[in-house]
């Protein structure tokens, strides 16, 4: 009986963590000390113009994009534990930098907070219009995969894997750019263990590889040079 007591309060206190709740409650999520702090600091920013928006979650906020890649005009609008239904309530931060191309990384957090992978990429789809609709060239990264060791790691990623193929079919039919991250940097349908500090945050390699990806896109759609 002991015993049984515990493991439901384990299971309890999993289900509640912040990490594992429903992105569909934004009312919670917009509470968040992460989103209070990063949209007033989005307030603040004197920067009125980038070239370049980078749109995303953790992954895209672990490191600083404009030394990643040698420039000046990148603009980092990833908020950690961001899902992308929640992209959909600040794209006006985007807008206002009138970027000529925004690169987007997001769905693990839905799909690790139970949000099905059809409505996710349905969400992920009404980002690149709103983009679309502002003239600003969207790009699709892959949804990463977890690594082997990760939590829920078989379930999740097989989740990740449809979603990926929704975004990809997506951007086939539509002309949109898509940069298939998980073809250099998974294995077996598993993010590789040595690219990872935890199983699904990135390490230093991670993130060259995923730099080596977005130049390419970035020399063929933007006339600027690296200032």
């Amino acid at each position: 009986m002991k015993r049984k007591v515990i493991y439901c309060t384990l299971i309890f206190l999993f289900l509640t963590a912040p990490e594992v709740r429903a992105l569909s409650d934004t009312t919670y999520y917009k509470g968040t000390p992460d989103h209070r702090m990063q949209t007033s600091l989005y307030d603040v920013y004197k920067t009125k113009h980038a070239e370049i928006v980078m749109l995303g979650n953790s992954l895209t906020h672990g490191v600083n994009w404009n030394e990643l890649l040698g420039r000046t005009d990148v603009a980092e609008r990833g908020i950690p534990g961001d899902g992308i239904k929640d992209f959909l309530g600040r794209m006006d931060y985007v807008y206002r930098l009138n970027p000529k191309i925004c690169f987007i990384m997001g769905g693990v957090n839905d799909i690790y907070s139970g949000y099905p992978a059809e409505p996710t990429a349905a969400n992920f789809i009404k980002v690149i219009e709103a983009l679309r609709e502002h003239n600003i060239i969207p790009v699709i990264q892959s949804p990463l995969y977890v690594s082997s060791k990760y939590l829920l790691s078989a379930q999740k990623n097989r989740e990740i894997a449809i979603l990926n193929n929704l975004l990809k079919a997506y951007a086939d039919k539509n002309g949109v750019l898509f940069i298939d991250l998980n073809s250099k940097m998974s294995r077996g349908g598993y993010l590789q263990s040595e690219l990872t500090l935890d199983g699904i945050h990135l390490n230093a390699r991670g993130y060259v590889i995923w730099r080596d990806e977005i130049e390419s896109v970035i020399s063929r759609h933007l006339t600027q040079g690296t200032d």
